[in-house]
């Protein structure tokens, strides 16, 4: 009986993988050792989508809102990438700037990981009238900015500077004043709008003696204020004795550490701001934290930053101009127009009292418009001032303490 004739195998040879289209894209931006990774932050939940070399699918992913969880993700990509051929030598991870501020990226980066935060505001999203809008749409529209971003295409969107948290926690005092003087103007007008309903007028809730004073008052007929509503009025009376004392804890203790430590970084800003007659310790200091310890570009910069620019709209023909971009920071904004407004009335001999009131002369209508010029042109004087030491012309300073 003849033996089967035995089939000769040749070697196996290893069989390379074609590029991809993605890879071949990747490669071409010199980011081919690469792993980018979006984040599109929920209050519950996380949806990763990553951009992976060597793998042609486009992963993406839903996390607990875990940050171990979002490492071990990224570690599990990478490892799919070496079995590729690919040795990551770099990860990106991006997300927009929102709720959860900026402790995310913060922790990446300590974990060694390249993190940015996108500008939510600077990513151009379709204009159709009711376009969809789902967290995988938004991850894709993320990605596309992001890698146009990282290819050096710097209009695809904006990154927020990422603060410190010794940054972030400077802010908090005059931030919290902010929201309790807010709290305390309602609590004032609930409680005149309460003595209004009753046709009594003329009573000031903020006097130290209004609480004894509540039990006196009578309506137009002649009768006491009810039970119901003197009980409201007296409550309203000890929440704002409550929110009064924390305002003053806040203010006692901001000052209470520029006198300690008064050659700390912040702190100088703030004492040479408060030095300007007009300027006080709490808009020198909110201008500070907010814009002033910034590490910003140029005036331009400033005054953009300040929400102090203007929005022109230009076509054709068509010149107008829309008013106040306001894409800025608002409470910088809100300052500095207030702050015009008392400068004018502290510093009248300065060069800029003075530019304001010679354009306004023969147009007093133009007062408003002008006032927000004038804001700008205040900002970036108090700007150089804290940088580089140079006094506005006519500005007068209180003596150093």
């Amino acid at each position: 009986m003849r033996k089967p004739k035995q089939r000769q195998t040749k070697p196996r040879q290893s069989k390379q993988r074609k590029p991809n289209d993605l890879s071949r894209c990747l490669a071409a931006l010199d980011l081919d050792r690469t792993l980018i990774a979006v984040i599109e932050m929920g209050a519950s939940s996380w949806l990763v989508a990553g951009l992976v070399p060597g793998v042609e699918r486009q992963p993406l992913k839903k996390l607990e809102t875990d940050e171990h969880a979002l490492l071990a993700l990224l570690e599990r990509w990478r490892g799919e990438a070496v079995r590729s051929g690919y040795a990551i030598t770099r990860i990106v991870v991006a997300y927009e700037a929102g709720r959860d501020g900026f402790w995310l990226a913060r922790w990446l980066r300590a974990q060694g990981i390249e993190a940015h935060v996108i500008h939510a505001a600077s990513v151009a999203v379709s204009r159709e009238h009711r376009r969809a809008k789902t967290d995988r749409l938004d991850t894709e529209l993320l990605k596309r900015a992001f890698l146009g971003w990282l290819r050096g295409e710097r209009d695809h969107c904006k990154m927020v500077a990422i603060p410190t948290l010794a940054q972030e926690d400077a802010k908090r005092p005059n931030r919290e004043r902010e929201s309790l003087v807010g709290e305390q103007s309602r609590i004032v007008n609930r409680m005149k709008a309460a003595l209004a309903r009753l046709g009594i007028r003329g009573f000031n809730p903020k006097l130290k003696k209004a609480v004894e004073r509540l039990d006196g008052l009578r309506t137009p007929e002649g009768e006491p204020i009810p039970p119901n509503t003197l009980a409201e009025l007296k409550h309203d009376m000890e929440r704002r004795r409550l929110v009064r004392s924390q305002i003053r804890d806040i203010e006692e203790t901001r000052l209470e550490r520029l006198e300690q430590a008064p050659g700390e970084g912040p702190h100088v800003m703030v004492r040479l701001l408060a030095r300007v007659i007009g300027v006080g310790v709490e808009t020198a200091d909110m201008l500070v934290q907010e814009v002033l310890s910034r590490n910003l570009r140029d005036r331009r910069a400033v005054a953009r930053y300040g929400g102090l620019t203007g929005s022109p709209d230009e076509s054709g023909k068509k010149r107008r101009e829309k008013g106040l971009a306001r894409s800025g920071n608002a409470r910088v904004r809100r300052g500095m127009i207030q702050l015009a407004w008392r400068f004018l009335m502290f510093q009248k001999d300065s060069a800029l009292a003075q530019w304001f009131y010679a354009r306004t002369k023969n147009a007093p209508q133009t007062r408003k418009t002008m006032i927000v010029a004038l804001a700008r042109k205040l900002l970036i004087a108090l700007w150089r001032l804290v940088r580089e030491g140079t006094i506005p012309e006519g500005v007068v300073l209180r003596p150093a303490s």
